[in-house]
């Protein structure tokens, strides 16, 4: 079974509280006949409209091709948390790669939060707000002990300074649920609207020459000098190709398969809340915490609570409100009975160690996909640095692809059944679904 498929009507955005506050935006056509181009992207995401972008900004022609509208994928559906740092944390990170390599990461992921934030000024994304704040809650005193460590840590060793340690009555008072002993606030991270801002993206590349192809699903990829992308209506012949599918890749690259495992999560949006909203959150900022399988909320622009949680690894999604709404309720017990408008779900892609899987399985394609729920700034700067190497600068990208990558035990065949084994190999310490 295709995932492409799976859950989804053809051409169309699920039926979520994002697709239904859409600013408008007309289908690009798809890919009719033979075509030629210096870079090919398969995947229309935060990823492949970020490299379109800087693509064409370079000079060179490129074609995209998504099988869906853009945005359609974990891009369009995810939680629009814009988080601090890579997927892993800094002390893992220093472990793997040394205290050097750590700190060029440390700014990398410092820079992917203020290239989106500056690509939504310099483009004037309709309907994308930059909404400072993140808290993030813990279950336990142990947890909330090592969080507040951990922000010292950044303080003193990165110079990080926008971690605010809170206690029980402060994550009390700012998220206002009575199940955490702690957290903390990040003032350097945000949330936005992702559809919105997958759509000024779209907008972006095509104003700079990108030719953008919706309902354009690639079929086959031909490998050579040329290599040959091609689609049930076209082809493209070009020089590079960008491999940005993400979780919906598919069998299109065995290699990338291998390493990257696509999963399921599910988001709920109720009723607007009115005043009610301020017992929720006293403050405009997002929320996750620290559970296996994380919760993460905020509030929407009619004050509506959009409380994502639950995962699934198969290819149906299950009873979304009854998934989503248990985690809900057991956070926020004030809203049983309230009243659900939206409820959708969505595809994203990890890896075993839960950093980005960025390869070259052939000396003219790349990929980068597997941001295990990190994805907004971080596969915004992937298509940066994956445009950077198709034009021959491929230092930011060599950082990413060096970082060890292990493969899913039974590889691409045998990852499905054997994930669950596979999730107890790695944290998952902090970041967000989608």
């Amino acid at each position: 079974m295709n995932l492409l498929h799976a859950n989804d009507r053809a051409g169309e955005y699920p039926a979520s509280y994002y697709a239904a506050t859409a600013v408008p935006l007309e289908p690009f056509a798809p890919l009719q006949g033979e075509t030629t181009a210096d870079v090919c992207i398969v995947g229309g995401g935060y990823t492949g409209l970020s490299a379109a972008l800087h693509v064409a900004q370079k000079g060179l022609s490129v074609v995209l091709l998504e099988a869906h509208r853009v945005g359609f994928g974990a891009s369009g559906r995810n939680g629009g948390q814009v988080g601090s740092g890579q997927r892993q944390d800094q002390i893992w990170i220093e472990k793997a790669v040394g205290r050097e390599d750590a700190r060029r990461l440390w700014d990398m992921a410092e820079d992917a939060k203020a290239l989106v934030r500056d690509l939504i000024e310099a483009h004037a994304m309709e309907g994308v707000h930059w909404r400072p704040g993140i808290a993030h809650a813990c279950w336990s005193d142990a947890e909330v002990r090592d969080l507040h460590l951990y922000a010292e840590k950044l303080r003193r060793d990165y110079g990080y300074e926008q971690l605010e340690p809170l206690d029980r009555d402060g994550i009390r008072a700012l998220i206002g649920s009575e199940v955490y002993k702690g957290g903390e606030i990040d003032r350097g991270a945000a949330h936005l609207h992702p559809l919105n801002y997958a759509i000024g993206l779209a907008k972006a590349a095509a104003a700079a020459g990108a030719r953008l192809h919706e309902g354009s699903e690639v079929l086959e990829i031909r490998q050579g000098a040329r290599p040959r992308v091609v689609t049930a209506e076209g082809a493209v012949t070009c020089s590079t190709i960008l491999l940005a599918g993400n979780g919906y890749l598919g069998g299109l690259e065995p290699k990338v398969a291998a390493r990257v495992m696509p999963i399921n999560n599910f988001i709920l949006a109720t009723e607007p809340l009115g005043e009610r909203a301020k017992e929720i959150l006293s403050e405009p900022v997002a929320a996750h915490d620290t559970k296996f399988v994380v919760n993460y909320w905020r509030l929407s622009e009619d004050n509506r609570l959009l409380f994502g949680g639950g995962e699934s690894y198969g290819y149906r999604f299950p009873d979304l409100v009854r998934t989503v709404s248990k985690p809900m309720l057991e956070v926020y017990p004030q809203l049983k009975g309230a009243r659900i408008d939206y409820a959708w779900g969505g595809t994203l892609a990890i890896t075993l160690n839960r950093m980005p899987c960025f390869a070259r399985p052939q000396p003219n394609v790349l990929s980068a996909s597997g941001y295990s729920g990190h994805g907004v700034a971080l596969a915004t700067l992937a298509g940066k640095l994956l445009a950077e190497a198709a034009a021959g600068r491929s230092a930011g990208f060599d950082l990413m692809a060096g970082l060890p990558q292990r493969g899913f035990p039974g590889g691409a065949m045998l990852r499905w059944p054997l994930l669950v084994l596979a999730m107890t190999w790695f944290s998952t310490r902090d970041r967000i679904g989608f």
